[in-house]
């Protein structure tokens, strides 16, 4: 059986190893990231078009069938409020 003095050195290195690497890794990407940040155009804000009107058409519609309608919503947001 190994010595335990020469096994925790050795993990101790091991430990310090893999923090170094991942530290390495780590800062590489961040500065990668910065990098493109600066290499990539900002996205353009785009203003949103405003939407034509639409016309509504009523032509079709008789107004006693509209009355009906708006008589049976009218009711039932009174039932369900």
């Amino acid at each position: 059986m190994a010595d335990l003095g020469s096994l925790l050195q050795e993990a101790a290195t091991i430990m310090l190893t893999g923090m170094f690497v991942v530290f390495g890794f780590l800062s590489v990407l961040i500065y990668l990231v910065q990098l493109l940040s600066k290499l990539a155009p900002a996205d353009a804000v785009s203003i949103p078009k405003p939407m034509a009107k639409v016309e509504s058409n009523h032509a079709g519609v008789q107004p006693d069938v509209v009355a009906a309608i708006s008589a049976a919503v009218h009711l039932y947001r009174q039932r369900n409020a």
